[in-house]
């Protein structure tokens, strides 16, 4: 099993990160997909341009401090889990 890490800081407030990040709907700042699907509210699909789909499954849900889900595609499956923090300064 595959597992990576990443941290990044971006110069921005942990909310407006965090409304963008989870708002699925909106993916304009997502240059990989050609659109989305929300199914319900734990439950919503990426297109890829090339018509890929991949369903996510929200498990974690803390505003503005955790977001995990799985997702499945035909390819693979596996889980993410986003953790947001403030930085001072």
């Amino acid at each position: 099993m595959a597992i990576a890490k990443e941290c990044i800081s971006l110069k921005s407030n942990i909310q407006r990160v965090w409304e963008i990040i989870t708002n699925v709907s909106d993916y304009s700042w997502r240059s990989d997909l050609k659109s989305t699907e929300v199914i319900n509210e734990y439950q919503f699909i990426e297109i890829t341009h090339e018509g890929y789909s991949t369903k996510f499954t929200t498990t974690i849900y803390e505003p503005y401090k955790r977001w995990e889900f799985e997702f499945e595609n035909d390819n693979m499956s596996g889980c993410w889990c986003g953790i947001f923090t403030e930085k001072d300064g």
